[in-house]
C-alpha cells in the first residue's frame, strides 16, 4: 500500500493535457522513426545525393523557421488547444507526399509544406510546461523520454521488415504510409485537450495576418523579460544543434558507406539507442529535479565523446558510441526543456518558445546544407569534426554563464 501510494504520488501530474500529449506522441515518434531509419538512403534511392539531402533539410527548417515567431505569438494570445489539434491533422496529410514520391523533388516539397505547419510547435511546447509543477518538470520530461523513446524501440526492427521483405524503396512507401494513419489518431486524441490560458477566442484570416509583424517584435522583446541566463541558454541551445545538424542525416549513409555496416546491422545498433533512452530517462528525470545544469553540461562532454567513436568507428564502436548518444539525448533534452520552464513566465513561453524554435530551425537547416555539401565535396568525416568544434563553445557557454534561478517559475 505505501508502495503504491508513493507511486501514485510521484506520478500524480501524468494526467490532463499532459496524459494527452504523451500518449500522441507515443504514436507520432514510433511513425517517426519507422521511416527515419532509412530516410537518407531513401532520398538517394529517388535519385538525390549527400547535398540533395541537405538541401531538403535546409528548405524544411528554413520554412519552420518562418513560422516559429508567430506560432508563439497565436499560442500566448489566441490559445495552445486549436493551433495544436488543426495542425496535426494537417501534419498527418503532409506525409502523403512522402509516401507517393516518385523523385526527391517530391519529397522537398513536402518537407517545406511540413516545415510550415510546425507552426504549432510553440504551442505544444508551451502546453507541457503549463500542464507541469515546477518541482516535477525534470521526472515530466524524463517521462516523456522514457515513454516516447520506449514507443520509437520497435521502430527500427519494423523498418527493417520491411526494408528486407520490400527492398528499400517501396519498404518506405509502406512506412510512410502508416504514418499517415497514426498521425491521424493522434490528431483524434489531442482534440480532447484543455486550454490553460485565457484567450481572446480564434484569430480570423485577418488577425493571422495582421498578427505576423506584430508577433516579430514581441518574440524579439521578450528578452528584456527574461533572465539574461535564459538568453544564454538559448545561445548555447542554437550553437549545440548546429553542430549536430552537420551530421545527424548522414549517420546512416556513413555507417553503411563508409564504416561498412549493414543496412539490416543498422536497424540493429539504433535500436541501442532507444533502449540507452529508455533506461535512462526515469534516473536522469528524478536528478533533473533537483539539478538542471550540470546535466546539461554532462551531456555536451557525452555528445563530444559519441562523435568521437562513431566517425572513426567499427560495429563495436557504434554501438559504444551510440550509448553515450542516447546519454548526451536524455540529459539534454530533460534539462534544457526543465531550465527553459523554470527561466521562462507563464505568459511568455509561447513567444520564448516560437524565438527559439525559429533560431534552432534556421541553424538546423544550414547545418543539413552546409554538412551534406562537406560530406559529398570534401570527405564524408569532414561534418563530424564541425560536429565536435562546435559542441566546445556551447560547453563553455553552459558552464560559465548559465544560472539555475532562485526562484522557479509557476
Amino acid at each position: 500500500m505505501l508502495i503504491a501510494q508513493k507511486l501514485r504520488q510521484e506520478f500524480s501530474f501524468f494526467k490532463g493535457n499532459y496524459a494527452i500529449i504523451v500518449i500522441s506522441w507515443i504514436l507520432i515518434d514510433f511513425t517517426f522513426e519507422l521511416p527515419g531509419t532509412y530516410y537518407a538512403l531513401y532520398v538517394i534511392g529517388l535519385g538525390g545525393t549527400e547535398t540533395i539531402i541537405g538541401i531538403i533539410g535546409f528548405a524544411t527548417f528554413v520554412a519552420m523557421a518562418s513560422v516559429q515567431f508567430v506560432g508563439g505569438y497565436l499560442a500566448d494570445k489566441f490559445g495552445r488547444k486549436w493551433l495544436i489539434s488543426s495542425m496535426t491533422f494537417t501534419v498527418a496529410f503532409c506525409y502523403i507526399l512522402y509516401a507517393i514520391a516518385h523523385s526527391w523533388e517530391i519529397i522537398f516539397v513536402g518537407g517545406v509544406l511540413l516545415g510550415l505547419v510546425s507552426i504549432y510547435d510553440p504551442a505544444i511546447n508551451a502546453i507541457v510546461a503549463d500542464s507541469l509543477p515546477p518541482e516535477k518538470r525534470g521526472m515530466g520530461f524524463g517521462i516523456v523520454t522514457l515513454i516516447v523513446t520506449a514507443s520509437s524501440t520497435p521502430a527500427p526492427f519494423l523498418a527493417r521488415i520491411l526494408h528486407d521483405q520490400f527492398g528499400l524503396v517501396l519498404g518506405m512507401r509502406i512506412a510512410y504510409a502508416i504514418v499517415v494513419v497514426f498521425w491521424l489518431i493522434a490528431a483524434f486524441l489531442r482534440l480532447r485537450l484543455k486550454e490553460t490560458i485565457v484567450t481572446t477566442g480564434r484569430p480570423s484570416l485577418k488577425e493571422l495576418l495582421q498578427s505576423y509583424p506584430t508577433s516579430l517584435k514581441e518574440s524579439v522583446t521578450v528578452w528584456t523579460k527574461v533572465p539574461k541566463s535564459m538568453f544564454y541558454l538559448l545561445i548555447a541551445f542554437v550553437v549545440f544543434n548546429f553542430g549536430w545538424a552537420a551530421t545527424q542525416p548522414y549517420l546512416v549513409v556513413y555507417a553503411v558507406n563508409e564504416l561498412k555496416i549493414s543496412e539490416s546491422d543498422w536497424a540493429l545498433l539504433l535500436t541501442v539507442l532507444f533502449v540507452t533512452n529508455i533506461a535512462l530517462a526515469i534516473p536522469v528525470g528524478k536528478i533533473v529535479n533537483r539539478l538542471r545544469k550540470t546535466p546539461l553540461t554532462i551531456s555536451l562532454v557525452a555528445g563530444m565523446a559519441s562523435i568521437w567513436l562513431f566517425v572513426f568507428g567499427d560495429f563495436t564502436k557504434l554501438f559504444l558510441a551510440l550509448v553515450v548518444f542516447g546519454l548526451s539525448m536524455v540529459l539534454s533534452r530533460a534539462a534544457y526543456s526543465a531550465l527553459e520552464a523554470d527561466l521562462t513566465p507563464k505568459e511568455q513561453r509561447g513567444k520564448v518558445s516560437g524565438f527559439r524554435n525559429l533560431l534552432n530551425y534556421l541553424v538546423i537547416g544550414l547545418g543539413n546544407l552546409i554538412g551534406g555539401a562537406l560530406y559529398e565535396h570534401l570527405s564524408p568525416q569532414t561534418p563530424f569534426y564541425i560536429t565536435f568544434i562546435f559542441l566546445i563553445p556551447s560547453l563553455a557557454l553552459t558552464f560559465f554563464l548559465v544560472h539555475e534561478p532562485e526562484k522557479r517559475e509557476e
